[in-house]
């Protein structure tokens, strides 16, 4: 997931190639964490701040979910970039509700002993993405995008 919010959430301000399918990619991603997020906050206590803030969380999700792009030129890019923040906010919730990270290079969680550095240091994300992958993924040669 958060390897295709990196792709929508470049650090310049030119429109990802390929935002149809990277907002299909989203939005598929977004369907699928939402009522994950939203069970695991569920089972929080009613006064616990995690809970309220991942609820609030999963409800703009769907909000999003429901909106369509803007009409004129940079619409649909800027739909994109919408869903990829709120995708990246669920994913944050996720890991914080769960303890557990993923490995954004691998697909493997991520345990305490694992040695990682952030994503932002091997990726283009300029920030917008704040995880962490395993050093020996990091090292790794990717394939071109």
């Amino acid at each position: 997931m958060r390897q295709t919010i990196a792709l929508v959430l470049p650090p310049d301000d030119d429109p990802p190639a390929g935002v149809d399918v990277a907002t299909l990619t989203l939005r598929g991603h977004m369907e699928l964490i939402v009522p994950e997020v939203e069970s695991k906050a569920l089972a929080l206590d009613k006064d616990d701040i995690p809970r309220y803030c991942a609820l609030a969380c999963v409800g703009e999700a769907r909000g999003k979910l429901r909106a369509r792009p803007g009409m004129g030129l940079g619409g649909d890019v800027a739909y994109a970039r919408k869903l990829a923040r709120s995708l990246a906010a669920l994913c944050d919730h996720f890991e914080t509700l769960t303890g557990q990270a993923m490995c954004v290079a691998c697909d493997r969680p991520i345990r305490r002993s694992d040695d990682t550095v952030p994503l932002d240091q091997i990726s283009n994300s300029g920030g917008a993405i704040t995880a962490r992958v395993h050093t020996d993924c990091a090292d790794a040669p990717r394939p071109c995008r």
